[in-house]
């Protein structure tokens, strides 16, 4: 999700056709399909959409928002049958794109594991897909695409990233062939405004803003920094469901989880809240806090791995809901990537909006919180520099597999 708790939504510049629904994303496309099938019928559809670009950033942007799929490259991978031992589904977060999972993909791939990486129905085209968007159709799609990686591989492992990661776990209490988890900043709970937020449409015909909570530039050709209030509710309903699934029972294969205690988008207590629940003796927490020598509490401490979120050399105050999962090399997201997270200035103090986007020094990074914002410049953090770390302890985790 792209919107901190620690400050109301404002709109903020006009809206435009990117406002709009296209007309060609906000449900599951390409049932039937074969995997490869749907890769190109996807890149196809979203050349369409960002067919004004130009032809540069129209094949950039395809191709980070597209999904995609991996093959290791050792056939010592292969299990008995001659499909792959263990695969791995990756679903992305609210607002964002498979361009996000592409690190993870790629270490996944180096374990050994089929990969397959799906695109969200409402993402990786324009913001106003988001509109009309009901979370039933990203859950197809979740159940779709483990129904492709089970042609293909033994195991079926999930990824997920914050709301890739509500639907991975509700969808493994679904699928018995679900052998594991992995889960990354995840949504188990957000601001309980989300409610309601689709209440605008008793009053919409008011005013043709009256959709949406934030209204951004949307620079980002990977990740929409407008945001739809119907985005807001459909994460709440599905939140709703998984807690309605969950109740009374445990989480009983292996779950590694990585959160942010400093996390302004999803509450960190809900993820330590599930995990005390993940009962398998194998499941594990990486959790980053400014307070590392402090173990959080109800989760068994041999669950869970404290990592500090204050990087000195680096400015870094805290870890984002964003950065878990990206590397520093990230060329977009990463130490010297071309794009700087600074929306929480705009338009508000558009000159601290410039002076961030330029890294003007000295600029904080860290998540937005009122504390953060009150040290100083701050950057939104948008890569994990702790990511060869986080690697390592999912190595450690995937060799202690059955």
């Amino acid at each position: 999700m792209a919107a901190s708790r620690d400050k109301p939504f404002q709109m903020q510049t006009a809206l435009a056709a990117r406002h709009t629904v296209s007309g060609l994303n906000t449900s599951f496309c390409c049932a039937g399909m074969s995997f490869a099938d749907y890769v190109a019928a996807s890149r196809e559809m979203l050349r369409r959409v960002h067919a004004a670009l130009p032809q540069d950033l129209r094949e950039r942007t395809v191709a980070g928002n597209a999904p995609f799929e991996l093959i290791p490259d050792d056939d010592a991978a292969r299990g008995r049958d001659g499909r792959w031992r263990r695969g791995v589904l990756l679903v992305h977060g609210l607002t964002d794109s498979p361009y996000l999972m592409r690190p993870l993909a790629e270490f996944f791939r180096q374990q050994g594991f089929r990969v397959m990486a799906a695109l969200l129905p409402g993402h990786g085209t324009q913001p106003g897909d988001l509109l009309d968007v009901r979370w039933q159709a990203w859950a197809d799609t979740v159940a779709w695409g483990a129904e492709q990686l089970g042609t293909e591989a033994e195991e079926i492992h999930l990824a997920g990233f914050s709301v890739g990661a509500t639907l991975a776990v509700r969808h493994s209490l679904l699928d018995e062939r679900v052998r594991g988890l992995f889960l990354f900043s995840p949504a188990f709970r957000v601001s309980f405004l989300a409610a309601w937020a689709n209440l605008y449409k008793l009053y919409s015909w008011l005013s043709p803003a009256a959709p949406w909570l934030d209204v951004k530039p949307d620079d980002d050709p990977y990740k929409y920094e407008s945001f739809a209030k119907n985005a807001a509710y459909q994460t709440h309903a599905l939140i709703r469901d998984l807690n309605g699934r969950l109740k009374g029972r445990e989480v009983n294969i292996p779950v590694f989880a990585a959160a942010s205690a400093d996390d302004a988008t999803v509450d960190s207590h809900a993820t330590l809240a599930f995990m005390a629940r993940a009962q398998h003796a194998l499941s594990r927490l990486v959790y980053y806090t400014t307070e590392a020598a402090q173990l959080p509490a109800g989760v068994p401490p041999g669950r869970v791995e404290p990592v500090s979120s204050v990087v000195p050399d680096q400015n870094i105050v805290g870890f984002s809901h964003l950065s878990l999962v990206l590397p520093p090399e990230d060329a977009h997201y990463g130490r010297n990537g071309d794009y700087s997270n600074c929306l929480h200035y705009f338009p508000g103090d558009m000159a601290k909006y410039a002076a961030c986007r330029r890294n003007a020094p000295p600029l904080l990074q860290g998540e937005v919180t009122a504390e953060a914002l009150r040290a100083g410049l701050m950057r939104r953090l948008t890569y994990n520099p702790h990511f060869c770390a986080l690697e390592s302890s999912m190595r450690q985790f995937i060799a202690n597999l059955p």
